[in-house]
């Protein structure tokens, strides 16, 4: 697939099957994560690929402990309503930990580049993707520490993202419709 087309086609899917990419695509699809520009190339990020179920079962259980614990029960009430899990069932994650750099401020525009390299590259083999910000709950509370070990965190690093990927339980799954009005020429 071409690059615009998998810009194009991406959605983000909510509900997978348990048919896992192959070592192959997660490998192809780390390295577009590898591939990623950062601000002055300080490249503040890992890409840590996750395919233990067991793993992620654990961090998933811990981010809706954490998510229902809040006050704020909106968030806890909108994944309850599509389906209780907060990876959705996803059988692979890459898991993207940042480092604070020096000056500080450009590793969240960072992280965000490289989840898009993993959700367009994944389209592009015809793997669908969540970039998913809530994988943070399972890092907040009191297990936090125990699966930055597990995944092998450096020392200094925090989470910074995660894109869940895998294949479409209900496929057909719709991109959003592009805001042409948000778009601008100045010539």
């Amino acid at each position: 697939m071409d690059t615009i087309q998998a810009i194009l086609k991406r959605y983000s899917c909510r509900a997978f099957t348990d048919q896992a990419p192959s070592d192959a695509d997660l490998e192809t699809i780390a390295l577009a994560a590898a591939a990623s520009p950062s601000g002055m190339n300080r490249q503040n990020w890992r890409i840590i690929v996750v395919t233990n179920p067991q793993l992620l079962a654990d961090m998933e259980a811990e981010g809706m402990k954490n998510l229902a614990a809040l006050p704020d029960k909106g968030a806890y009430d909108r994944i309850m309503s599509r389906g209780g899990k907060l990876y959705y069932s996803a059988p692979s994650m890459i898991v993207v930990p940042i480092k604070q750099g020096e000056p500080g401020g450009g590793e969240a525009l960072d992280c965000g580049i490289v989840s898009e390299n993993i959700a367009i590259a994944a389209a592009g083999l015809g793997i669908n993707s969540l970039i998913c910000g809530m994988a943070a709950f399972s890092f907040s509370g009191a297990r936090g520490e125990e699966f930055k070990r597990r995944l092998g965190f450096p020392e200094d690093y925090g989470i910074g993202i995660a894109v869940l990927l895998g294949y479409a339980a209900r496929p057909g799954g719709k991109p959003h419709e592009p805001d042409l009005s948000k778009i601008t020429y100045i010539k």
